[in-house]
């Protein structure tokens, strides 16, 4: 068998070194779970971990306040209620990302207005933004897509102007910074994920992070059935749900927290080699990077595909001999308004498909939101935790895909 035969036919793969292993363990996990076991305070009403959780996330974002909540989706929901957004209100979401950011704003009964992105930063594009803004309009949720912030500085203009408040979605981002900012430092509320994916994790979890303590507290009851914490009658003073981490989660994600910086910098130092490298391939062009944005993270790696300089090669297909080269890729998001439970409305039993106060998102338009959903391919961050000939590895076997691609349609 030729070396030059792609893996999805047989041959060998391109990628003959391993990337490193996701999620990062080592004994340091393994002892913070036992010792949580061992203390049988597995809950966070008698343990600690979660609290010092919170304490240390916040402090390294350079936040006032922190609650851990059991993940990304219910962080978005319960800040949403603690902001006061509900029946009715508009909330500016954008077109390209993951569904929880829309849906969250559909959990807690408002609407969510898509609005289309930047081409370069796939970020929420400001100009949009303002355009977007009706009288109902209460909230602008921007995502930091891929680790990439979103433009802070004109949206906090947009929203200071229009007497709006701003909920980040960082679910991408942890140790993230803008102008030299952590994202907890910036005048805005956030909200992060710790999923499987992402850049810290524990198979689950979320947070959210304010300077507000009012704010936090109103989150914590919405969380924690409607109860106080120091409550021992059951007074539960308003209408919520159970959201709560556990010891055990806590307990990993604060030895997760400890490997950030140096998992972030071995990121960054590899991502700034492959834009290089795939830069210089024709019919592909990585996310664009704006330079206000002082740390990228990178939770994906984002490129966009023209399959004519692939002699039309279909993305999926791309995708698929790459998964067989040892390469971890995958299609972008779909545009919001093109999955099916927004394009059919069904957001029962919360929403009937016909309340006036939902728009048919059937006939949105982002074109910049939709070509990415058609074009665009990602790469899971492990990808740039190895070292630089993981990264000529990865050029390699893109590079293997397009000769393949010349020689069959040649």
């Amino acid at each position: 068998m030729s070396e030059s035969e792609l893996a999805i036919n047989g041959g060998p793969p391109a990628k003959r070194k391993p990337f490193p292993d996701w999620p990062v363990y080592d004994d340091r996990e393994l002892a913070a779970v036992t010792g949580v076991i061992k203390s049988r305070q597995w809950w966070r009403g008698n343990g600690s971990n979660v609290s010092e959780f919170e304490r240390e996330f916040a402090t390294y974002h350079g936040a006032g306040h922190a609650l851990a909540v059991a993940n990304g989706t219910q962080a978005l929901e319960l800040a949403l209620m603690g902001m006061d957004i509900g029946r009715g209100d508009e909330v500016i979401v954008p077109a390209s990302t993951f569904i929880s950011t829309a849906t969250a704003v559909l959990c807690v009964n408002a609407v969510p207005v898509l609005v289309d992105v930047d081409p370069e930063t796939y970020c929420l594009d400001p100009k949009k933004v303002e355009a977007a803004i009706t009288p109902r309009t209460r909230a602008i949720l921007p995502v930091h897509m891929a680790g990439h912030l979103a433009d802070m500085d004109e949206l906090l203009d947009i929203a200071r102007r229009h007497g709006l408040v701003i909920l980040q979605d960082a679910a991408h981002a942890q140790g993230a910074e803008w102008k030299g900012r952590r994202i907890g430092a910036l005048p805005a509320n956030a909200i992060f994920s710790f999923q499987a994916f992402k850049l810290m994790t524990a198979g689950e979890g979320g947070l959210i992070t304010s300077d507000d303590a009012e704010f936090i507290e109103r989150c914590f009851l919405y969380g924690n059935c409607g109860r106080p914490k120091t409550d021992r009658t059951y007074q539960h003073t308003l209408l919520g749900s159970n959201c709560r981490m556990s010891e055990l989660h806590a307990s990993v994600l604060r030895v997760q927290l400890t490997r950030l910086d140096e998992q972030i910098e071995r990121r960054r130092r590899n991502a700034v080699l492959l834009d290089r490298l795939l830069g210089e391939v024709p019919g592909l062009v990585p996310q664009g990077r704006d330079p206000r944005v002082t740390r990228n993270p990178h939770y994906m790696y984002m490129f966009r595909y023209d399959d004519a300089a692939f002699d039309g090669l279909p993305r999926q297909q791309l995708v698929d001999m790459l998964i067989a080269e040892g390469i971890p890729a995958f299609i972008a998001y779909l545009a919001i308004h093109r999955t099916p439970v927004f394009r059919d409305r069904t957001f029962g039993p919360r929403w009937r498909a016909d309340d006036p106060l939902l728009p048919d998102y059937s006939h949105v338009s982002c074109p910049v939101a939709e070509d990415i959903s058609d074009h665009v391919v990602w790469l899971h961050h492990r990808v740039l935790l190895g070292d630089e000939a993981d990264v000529v590895e990865l050029v390699d076997a893109i590079k293997k895909i397009r000769l393949h691609t010349q020689r069959v349609f040649a």
